[in-house]
């Protein structure tokens, strides 16, 4: 099992390491001078020779690598000459609201999408299964950018009409201006990112827990006379789990490297929101940075869904 799970950590070290070749070669490789581009159109001469000194332009192309490579590890992305500070920095006053995001979020989804699944599972074709369908297809009809606006509509700007308030506009608190606060702002964003994707979940648990009760040891657990529920959530859950374990890493890993759509329906001041202004007003180093950190959140949530399939399944074991 050890031997396994060096194997798959080396993997993922590899795919990070392509990942950063392949920016390089796209920011420091292509046509154009690199400096210009990093720097911004308006750059002074100065400040292009400060650029090219600083990335060491002069050097051979293995050299720079190496020098990108290693900053890279250490968290260093660059400098952000537009905004006049580090890279990390940026990303580091960002990382909070998009974390808040994801993170309350996937806890409303796991809570609203996978018990739906279980009761359309445990009972199909009846009334309960045809209403978790609805339920499901109707939160996969709605784009999360049409909800959030109807969720800020009725919400938000109907009862402020009316002369009180339920949610604020929009924006993030941080945790440390109070709980409350930072709860209030979170709400409206939390249950526009889980409805959509919960309905995704339903339908891949209710799909995955069909196939695994049709299974033989599925029936000579009944045929021992274990409970429903236990046979449905000690044996069916437990391989269902593997699914979506794997599912979830993806969609934590995607989400951690910025909710864009989220982010600018409620302006919250997010990695997403960050590489939308990086790319509009084309601050090179910050959309390096923010593909590198997405790339890496990506990389480590597969990796440990690999771990986790390793504990779920103990076949993956020998």
């Amino acid at each position: 099992m050890a031997k396994s799970l060096l194997k798959r950590v080396l993997y993922a070290a590899i795919v990070l390491l392509a990942l950063s070749l392949f920016v390089f070669a796209l920011f420091f490789v292509a046509p154009g001078d690199p400096a210009r581009l990093i720097a911004g159109e308006k750059a002074t001469p100065e400040i292009l020779a400060q650029v090219r000194q600083n990335l060491g332009l002069d050097q051979p192309m293995y050299v720079q690598y190496w020098r990108f490579l290693t900053n890279a590890f250490r968290g260093d992305f660059g400098f952000s000459y537009r905004n006049q500070m580090p890279v990390l920095g940026l990303i580091v006053a960002r990382i909070p609201a998009t974390f808040s995001l994801v993170f309350g979020a996937v806890f409303l989804w796991l809570a609203i999408g996978i018990p739906l699944g279980i009761l359309s599972a445990r009972h199909p074709g009846t009334w309960r299964d045809r209403f978790a369908q609805v339920v499901s297809l109707v939160g996969i009809s709605f784009p999360t950018f049409v909800l959030g606006m109807m969720l800020l509509y009725t919400l938000y700007f109907l009862p402020r009409q009316n002369g009180f308030t339920l949610f604020p506009a929009g924006g993030y608190a941080e945790f440390g201006s109070g709980f409350f606060e930072w709860f209030t702002h979170m709400v409206l964003p939390w249950f526009t990112l889980a409805l959509v994707t919960a309905a995704l979940y339903q339908r891949l648990t209710r799909a995955q827990l069909l196939d695994v009760l049709g299974e033989d040891y599925i029936r000579t657990a009944r045929a021992k006379g274990l409970t429903e529920r236990r046979v449905v959530y000690k044996h069916g859950m437990r391989a269902t789990l593997t699914v979506l374990t794997t599912q979830l890493g993806a969609d934590i890993g995607y989400l951690l490297g910025g909710a864009i759509v989220i982010e600018q329906v409620f302006g919250l001041q997010g990695v997403g929101a960050l590489a939308v202004k990086a790319v509009t007003v084309q601050d090179r180093p910050v959309v390096i940075g923010v593909v590198l950190l997405g790339g890496f959140f990506i990389v480590v949530m597969n990796l440990i869904v690999d771990f986790l399939h390793v504990a779920l399944e103990p076949r993956l074991r020998t």
